[in-house]
């Protein structure tokens, strides 16, 4: 894989400029609290975020992304929509050290509101335009009319271009383990057209891509890990390797809890 140089980054440095408000739930993140202490710099074209739940990985990505001009819910910079105000003020408490190179494309996926991006996109092509639909940049087929891997696939090999800055929440969320290999190999096309992305997953296949950085998030703070160090690969590959034995202790342990 060619990777980019760091002056081609679209994204080089998230810091802290100021706490959020002490009544936030935001200062008890683990995210927070470390960069209460040290911002995080990205060293390459790929950066995931992994983590228990809470620890703020999709909390941080969803203020980067707003920070980076992108819609709150998802879509390109284009996009203006907003079925809910649900995004946190994190956004408006960090600074994002941005790269030399212009930027020429981008998305923000997130896979808990790409049913309202896609509803958004037939909105567009319902209303009277000369221009081509929206929906051609997508694929040609509305969202809605695939299954949701489908349309995330669809649109990560026809709206992303190269050149551009992606940010994906989960996109494991719908995508077999097929599909992620698929997803993969986009991946690794687009940052050889220097592309840059930045991934909040649970996936341990996600987390196997080349060269990539791996930053855990836990009550700890954060740390940079190679993929086999972290608990998402370590405890799948457990089960996996012997999972009679682990649902033995899993159910035993149930039983215990029902008992007291």
């Amino acid at each position: 894989m060619e990777e980019n140089s760091l002056s081609e980054l679209y994204v080089r440095e998230v810091s802290l400029i100021r706490k959020p408000p002490k009544e936030s739930y935001l200062r008890k993140l683990p995210v927070v609290c470390a960069l209460t202490k040290a911002p995080i710099q990205f060293h390459g074209p790929v950066t995931f975020f992994v983590g228990e739940n809470g620890t703020g990985k999709s909390t941080l990505i969803e203020a980067l992304a707003v920070v980076m001009g992108f819609n709150p819910e998802g879509g390109t910079r284009n996009f203006n929509f907003s079925t809910q105000e649900t995004h946190s003020e994190l956004y408006d408490c960090i600074r994002v050290a941005k790269g030399i190179k212009p930027l020429r494309d981008g998305f923000f996926l997130r896979a808990e509101s790409f049913y309202n991006v896609a509803t958004n996109i037939d909105d567009l092509d319902s209303e009277p335009s000369f221009g081509r639909p929206v929906i051609d940049s997508y694929g040609g087929v509305s969202l809605h009319h695939q299954s949701h891997g489908e349309s995330f696939m669809a649109l990560a090999e026809n709206r992303f271009g190269g050149n551009g800055l992606y940010i994906l929440d989960e996109p494991e969320a719908a995508l077999s383990p097929m599909k992620l290999m698929r997803l993969m190999c986009r991946i690794d096309k687009l940052v050889k057209q220097h592309s840059q992305f930045i991934i909040a997953t649970h996936s341990p296949i996600l987390m196997t891509f080349p060269g990539a950085t791996t930053y855990e998030l836990s009550a700890d703070g954060i740390r940079s890990v190679d993929y086999r160090e972290t608990e998402h690969y370590q405890m799948t590959r457990r089960f996996l390797e012997n999972p009679d034995k682990m649902l033995k202790i899993l159910f035993s342990d149930n039983s215990k809890r029902k008992q007291d």
